[in-house]
């Protein structure tokens, strides 16, 4: 027994806690090296050259050289993905072909748009989701849990888009108590700010928000099933503090990981919601690029969206050990 403990208590000392680290980090270094490799690679993946795709037919030979000379498109592969890796690693995207300014200054320009969107979608969806998910997983089969399921599935069906203009008509036209369209930063006043941005994020919401409440509630169950809950419910602890306390806690694990990734989807998904709501964001800007084969700036989402998702799943990871210790040891 006591050889037993002694292993276990080397086993999460300090020297395998700093082994495991350094082996979610070499991970997750050698994740975003496989993504910016990716992005980089985009530019080989245009038939023919690259500048001839971007100016066209009638571009002149001169031209072309021009192009090729100033982006580096005449360059070898490995010697191209090198420089922009070094540029990344510094904070030079380059330069975007439509308008000639940095890519990373274009991009942190419209991030904050997509980020409060994306956050303001997933906050709702939360605030929808962990009340109703508790409660109907604590009454499985009861006219709420009914209710609620039949409701979740519909929305589940509902694109994007179409809750986006069903909103417009009810909340915006109709009513009037919101814009159809624009955008106030926050610096216009949080009241302004929230007037333009609730509406989008209701949008991204409804399709969210029934998936968090399915996952919550069929967890919320199967842990009203642990026999922790029951014995938590023979000392006679109120059962308001039982789901929320004891039940809730556990039960929040996988649902922290759907919400990442939700965040994730919503940072690199909200083109749809942004062009229905003329948003000036990284969707937006997406829209204008892909046209115009604008590479460095498409290049430049691309690796920023995955970046930003890789390490929001990485920050999850830690969160674990905040809300279960449990995991810890594991």
């Amino acid at each position: 027994m006591a050889v037993g403990t002694l292993a276990a208590a080397r086993a999460g000392g300090p020297r395998a806690r700093l082994g495991r680290a350094a082996r979610r980090a070499a991970h997750l270094v050698a994740v975003l090296l496989l993504v910016t490799l990716a992005a980089a690679a985009l530019v080989e993946l245009i038939p023919g050259s690259p500048a001839v795709a971007i100016l066209g037919p009638s571009a002149t030979p001169e031209q072309i050289a021009e192009l090729d000379a100033a982006y580096g498109f005449d360059r070898p592969f490995p010697e191209r993905y090198l420089d922009w890796l070094g540029g990344l690693l510094t904070g030079d995207l380059g330069r975007s072909i439509q308008s000639d300014q940095p890519v990373l200054a274009t991009i942190l320009e419209r991030l904050p748009v997509t980020l409060e969107i994306a956050l303001l979608a997933v906050g709702i969806s939360l605030l929808i989701a962990i009340p109703l998910g508790v409660r109907t997983g604590s009454r499985v089969g009861g006219a709420l849990d009914r209710a609620v399921t039949a409701a979740a599935s519909a929305l589940m069906s509902i694109p994007v888009f179409v809750a986006g203009v069903v909103l417009i008509y009810l909340l915006a036209l109709t009513t009037g108590w919101f814009p159809v369209s624009g955008w106030a930063p926050p610096s216009d006043g949080i009241a302004a700010n929230l007037h333009y941005a609730l509406l989008p994020a209701v949008a991204l919401a409804v399709g969210e928000t029934p998936a968090l409440l399915r996952l919550l509630r069929g967890d919320v169950a199967a842990t009203l099933r642990e026999d922790f809950v029951r014995t938590a419910a023979t000392r006679g602890l109120p059962r308001r503090y039982i789901l929320f306390r004891h039940v809730l806690r556990p039960s929040a694990l996988p649902l922290v990981t759907m919400a990442a990734v939700v965040f994730g989807r919503l940072l690199a998904g909200s083109v749809v919601v942004e062009s229905l709501f003329a948003l000036p964001g990284l969707g937006g800007l997406a829209l204008q690029s892909i046209p115009a084969k604008d590479i460095p700036v498409i290049q430049g989402l691309v690796v920023l969206v995955a970046i930003t998702y890789v390490l929001v799943n990485a920050l999850v990871d830690v969160g674990y050990t905040v809300l279960d210790p449990r995991t810890r040891s594991r």
